[in-house]
């Protein structure tokens, strides 16, 4: 071969290595100035909320841990999407983290009803329990073939009654109006003793009360204080009657498009932000309490064990209405958990 042959052979390698170089640095460029992987974490409480707390905290985490590869945008009561559509949403992608109350999953599982039966757990240390046991862990993966998948359980806490009139006697409820969530199963605890259960978005619950176009409705210590319900309800009856937690949840499209390595991270983040939420739910569960008996706004009614008794009674017949639905072995677990 001649030198001339060599050198034209030559020529087009060296092109081809400096256009290789050159392809890499323009690569790396473009990694350097793109643009973070945007998150979108939507929820439909207040900021000083356990759960709105753990998505700042998650925020916070997933930022310093992952710098400049992904931000997490925090959108709090209802700001982006409310309680009724946040999980379509999910699903088309147009958000990538909710935490949706656990009754609000009815259309994709119906195991998860478990958690809306009344008077099933004695206090949130069962709740605790059960979610944390086998029985629990695995409802995380209910939906999975919805395309949703559960991260992790966050407490609120126990929920009570509230209403424009002391609820003594379950017959107290008789014909009013309360809020419930889409449940199947909240409906049917307030058809029990006789009350008219309404279906409505958590984002309208204080107007209608306000307007009196409902008459009470249930929540938490921390829910009735940070929207305030307390203010438009003359009495609140620490009945303890059920469980008000959320799941976190993600789509299965998001999750599996995540790199392995930053999904761990972020899934670490995540239990340390949800371990935070918890810290705080349980925190908040009786500063709020006083924060609203301190207010003289709403009076407080106590229950004796009796009359806590008489509503056990009357709402008890609502878990073998849907144990078909739940599966008995579940809610087996969740009673065994009281113990």
């Amino acid at each position: 071969m001649t030198l001339n042959q060599q050198m034209g052979i030559t020529r087009p390698l060296k092109t081809v290595a400096k256009m290789l170089a050159l392809a890499s640095v323009f690569a790396a460029s473009f990694n350097v100035f793109a643009a973070p992987v945007e998150i979108k974490f939507s929820h439909v409480v207040a900021e000083n909320t356990p759960k709105g707390q753990m998505a700042l905290k998650f925020k916070e985490l997933v930022e310093q841990r992952l710098p400049g590869e992904y931000t997490v945008s925090v959108f709090p009561n209802s700001q982006l999407f409310g309680d009724n559509n946040e999980l379509a949403a999910l699903l088309l992608n147009d958000v990538q983290f909710v935490a949706p109350s656990l009754s609000k999953f009815e259309r994709y599982t119906k195991r998860l009803q478990v958690f809306d039966l009344p008077f099933l757990f004695n206090d949130m240390d069962a709740v605790n329990r059960f979610q944390q046991g086998e029985a629990g862990q695995a409802l995380l993966n209910s939906m999975s073939r919805k395309g949703i998948v559960g991260l992790g359980y966050l407490h609120n806490g126990m929920k009570q009654f509230t209403a424009n009139t002391p609820l003594k006697q379950p017959s107290d409820a008789k014909g009013l109006k309360f809020r419930v969530m889409a449940s199947d199963v909240l409906a049917a605890q307030f058809d029990a003793v006789g009350a008219i259960p309404v279906k409505k978005p958590f984002s309208e619950v204080f107007t209608l009360l306000q307007t009196r176009a409902i008459d009470g409705q249930e929540n938490t210590w921390s829910n009735t204080y940070s929207q305030k319900f307390y203010e438009v309800q003359s009495h609140i009856t620490e009945s303890n009657h059920g469980v008000l937690d959320y799941m976190v949840v993600t789509s299965d499209a998001f999750w599996k498009s995540l790199p392995a390595d930053k999904r761990k991270v972020i899934k670490e983040a995540l239990d340390e932000s949800i371990a935070l939420g918890n810290k705080i739910a349980a925190e908040k569960d009786n500063e709020d309490k006083q924060l609203i008996l301190d207010s003289k706004r709403s009076q407080l009614v106590s229950l004796t064990a009796e009359e806590r008794q008489k509503w056990i009674d009357v709402m008890k017949p609502v878990w073998a209405k849907f144990e078909d639905q739940v599966g008995k072995d579940v809610i087996e677990a969740a009673v065994a958990a009281n113990k």
